[in-house]
């Protein structure tokens, strides 16, 4: 009978500037408690049931999407670890189109280099 593969703890963190500012912890301290629930609700479906409740946008980015009262949020995101059961907030913003801006997106691509290039914290 064959085993299943290890399963391995999903978390998430959050990116980290080189000086140390952390923009996704930012932006949700910047909301109202009830909008970064919402968010936190969405992040903890990914937690659970991984990309498959996420949005592939391009390469190594993925988006969570989150609906607040009246207001839509995404969090952009890429998997790290060996596994890939580390999943790295990159940037969060109200949604106000249709699609996700491509300099958002390009914001969090080089955000995702310099982490890596940092040795990933």
């Amino acid at each position: 009978m064959a085993q299943d593969p290890p399963r391995h703890r999903r978390q998430w963190r959050d990116y980290r500037t080189p000086r140390g500012r952390r923009p996704v912890k930012d932006f949700l301290d910047d909301l109202p408690d009830e909008d970064a629930a919402a968010i936190a609700a969405a992040m903890k479906d990914v937690l659970v049931d991984g990309l498959a409740v996420a949005r592939h946008l391009r390469g190594d980015i993925y988006e969570v999407r989150a609906d607040a009262d009246r207001v839509i949020y995404r969090v952009l995101f890429a998997t790290e670890g060996r596994y890939s059961q580390v999943f790295l907030a990159l940037e969060g913003f109200k949604k106000k189109t249709q699609r996700t801006p491509p300099e958002t997106i390009r914001l969090a691509e080089r955000r995702l280099a310099s982490w890596r290039d940092r040795g990933g914290g």
